[in-house]
């Protein structure tokens, strides 16, 4: 299925982000941020739907987990994605550094465990639908009602979703390949240089030399 099934991925407390993970550009975080301010404040479950994308969103204790997805991948993965990403996050800081942390504070530390769980969650549809099915979840899941979007935001005209796999990321990868090439090649003269001069050094100090045991130019004489 891949993790472009799974757009953006992020733990907020209350309005202010702690930490997120994407491979994308797009409106789409600036449109989740919006839904932020939106929220019920009660623990729920809430998915959107904008442009053949759901927003999902599971609120708990003031906490606010939430992803981005493709609409085609259904409502099991995405609000499974929200429970493991729930029970790691709570596992992992409880009330501590959470509870103290500002905006995109935790983006280093826990943005990996997102694309992580976003990975398997994807590449794993039929355990996570088990599992959804043992915790007595798929009716839960079914319950979620999902709203448009541009009701949520009061929003007259249709929001129009950008999602752009990001550019930045291979052109960054390119320029890295190009800077290493670079600084190889510079590297390669710099060492080359260094041994024509010490060639020289060396050539000159025998010419001294011999130049100095013949009495000058006369050895031939």
């Amino acid at each position: 299925m891949g993790q472009q099934s799974l757009i953006y991925g992020f733990v907020a407390r209350g309005n202010l982000i702690l930490a997120e993970f994407t491979e994308f550009t797009g409106n789409f975080m600036s449109i989740a941020s919006q839904c932020l301010q939106k929220l019920p404040a009660s623990n729920n479950k809430f998915t959107y739907s904008c442009d053949g994308h759901t927003f999902n969103y599971l609120v708990d204790n003031g906490f606010i987990y939430g992803v981005v997805a493709v609409e085609s991948v259904g409502r099991q993965v995405p609000i499974a994605f929200l429970e493991r990403i729930k029970d790691e996050f709570t596992k992992r800081y409880g009330g501590g550094k959470a509870a103290m942390g500002v905006a995109h504070s935790l983006d280093k530390e826990f943005g990996p465990k997102l694309k992580e769980e976003m990975q398997y969650c994807v590449d794993n549809p039929e355990e996570i639908s088990k599992l959804a099915k043992v915790k007595a979840q798929v009716s839960e899941v079914k319950g979620v009602m999902m709203e448009n979007i541009e009701k949520v935001l009061d929003r007259g005209e249709k929001i129009e979703l950008l999602v752009d796999k990001t550019e930045s990321l291979r052109s960054q990868a390119h320029d890295f390949r190009t800077q290493g090439t670079q600084i190889r090649r510079k590297m390669w003269l710099q060492n080359m240089k260094m041994k024509l001069l010490v060639f020289g050094i060396i050539v000159a100090s025998i010419l001294i030399i011999i130049l100095f045991l013949c009495g000058g130019f006369k050895c031939g004489h």
